[in-house]
């Protein structure tokens, strides 16, 4: 893959996916389109030699794996790549809407080792996942993105803050609240109604009342080539969202004659102590499941190597 075209499909895939959530569902979409086979942690796998699949973890972590055509895993070992599909960003608290001097604020949170100054006067979204009732009352989920501009996170005039380009430490409980509104009314009184419209927008008809969100803001400026012979890339999410775009595209033009591995995992950014998680054992249950005596898996083990 020459380097353009290659820079070309990581823009997509970075703007595609604003979230873990996104992202997971874009890589499942890639890899159904070269013919990997999906598999459910909850159901019988049935694997065959020289065959491609994958499995996803809470919509948010990601393992694909390529069998080799003979029977010669426990020679042959893994060639893994480990990567995490999450980044540092803001997340928006569970009852987030804020009422202040006629203005509507959006409560939210620092998620992983974010950079504060970055996300002031930037024009901001939200995406995520919605938790929801349906119509046949059961609950379901589905993801949402609202995609334009939704609010801004102002900076404060210069004159209001002779320290502002000195040592300025900012507080995000009090600082990072997002703008969303202007309004001498409580018009927006619940966020979730504000969902449940989204939903709606995106054509999600079967939403009778959200439940819960798993929701953050993300900059919507394009990725883009900067420099003077445009020898620069820049975008939010590059960590880590390249190398897992790089890992996808690798294991894809690696064939299904190696035995190769790819593991996105989730929560990467607040210590991945989880089930989606790196520290969790959805990469050990899986390969215990293609690999289903302790002889087998030792052997291939041995043989593996990862690089993360």
């Amino acid at each position: 893959m020459i380097i353009q075209e290659f820079n070309e499909g990581l823009f997509r895939f970075l703007q595609a996916s604003p979230t873990p959530f996104h992202a997971v569902q874009t890589i499942s979409i890639a890899l159904e389109n070269f013919g990997f086979n999906r598999l459910y942690e909850d159901e019988t796998w049935h694997l065959n030699a020289g065959e491609r699949y994958y499995v996803t973890r809470n919509g948010s972590a990601l393992i694909a794996f390529s069998l080799p055509p003979e029977d010669t895993l426990e020679k042959l070992g893994f060639h893994m790549v480990g990567a995490h599909t999450d980044s540092p960003c803001l997340k928006v608290k569970p009852n987030p809407l804020q009422f202040k001097e006629s203005c509507v604020q959006l409560g939210v949170e620092v998620y992983g080792g974010a950079l504060y100054s970055p996300w002031f006067d930037r024009e901001l979204s939200i995406a995520g996942r919605i938790h929801y009732l349906s119509q046949d009352e059961s609950i379901r989920n589905c993801l949402i993105d609202f995609g334009g501009p939704l609010g801004f996170i102002p900076s404060l005039a210069i004159h209001l803050n002779r320290q502002a380009n000195k040592q300025h430490e900012i507080n995000p409980q009090l600082e990072l609240l997002p703008l969303l509104a202007q309004t001498k009314n409580k018009e927006f009184t619940q966020f979730n109604e504000l969902l449940y419209m989204q939903a709606q927008k995106q054509s999600i008809n079967d939403v009778m009342e959200v439940l819960d969100h798993e929701l953050y803001l993300y900059d919507i400026q394009p990725p883009s080539k900067v420099g003077f012979n445009s020898e620069f890339i820049a975008s939010a999410r590059l960590d880590n969202l390249l190398s897992c775009y790089t890992a996808m595209i690798s294991m894809v033009e690696a064939g299904s004659e190696n035995s190769s591995l790819i593991y996105f995992s989730d929560h990467e950014e607040v210590g991945s102590e989880t089930a989606s998680g790196a520290a969790g054992n959805f990469l050990q249950a899986t390969l215990s499941r293609i690999l289903p005596t302790p002889d087998i898996y030792h052997r291939t083990i041995a043989q593996s190597l990862m690089i993360s």
